[in-house]
């Protein structure tokens, strides 16, 4: 660079609204089940699918300031060997580099993705989401244990993602994560 030429500096964002994130849960086929406001921060719960996890419990955080914080419930409080488990945690962590574990006040197992604000549109929203849902179908077996009492997998019955459209649409983005 020389002494006249100016500094680079990143195009200006817009910053994405509550009403952005809404429009594009819709065009991604993914409707929250209630939103919550409080001062300038917006969560949304929804409830989605993986193709063979169902019924993921996640919210949604937007700090409009900040970012969009994607918060997966992923399983009740651990009630094993707390050792173990924060072992397991901490190698997925290392394991899968664009999603972090952590144990909740509650002890309870969560999954997390941040997407900042001058980042956030639908694409990366999206991409986001199958993310999460691409490893907690990927952590299915080795989370059992933590998910039902039996540590059994129930069986599926023919039922089929309710975001098996959004899964689709980033496959070839999330091809590590996909099982053959």
């Amino acid at each position: 660079m020389s002494a006249v030429d100016p500094p680079f500096t990143d195009p200006p964002h817009a910053v994405a609204s509550a009403v952005d994130v809404e429009r594009w849960l819709a065009e991604l086929g993914v409707g929250p089940e209630r939103r919550v406001e409080r001062d300038a921060v917006v969560s949304w719960d929804l409830e989605l699918d993986g193709r063979r996890r169902f019924g993921i419990p996640v919210t949604l955080i937007l700090d409009p300031s900040l970012a969009l914080i994607i918060w997966v419930h992923f399983a009740p409080p651990i009630g094993d060997s707390f050792r173990v488990s924060y072992r397991k945690l901490l190698r997925w962590n290392d394991e899968f580099p664009f999603v972090k574990f952590a144990i909740a006040p509650d002890e309870r197992p969560i999954l997390t993705a941040e997407i900042p604000i001058a980042r956030l549109d639908r694409d990366e929203l999206g991409l986001a989401l199958a993310r999460v849902l691409a490893t907690c179908d990927r952590l299915l077996e080795a989370s059992a244990a933590w998910l039902w009492y039996d540590g059994r997998i129930p069986p599926q019955d023919g039922r089929t993602s309710r975001q098996a459209a959004l899964l689709d649409r980033y496959a070839d983005r999330l091809a590590e994560l996909i099982e053959p």
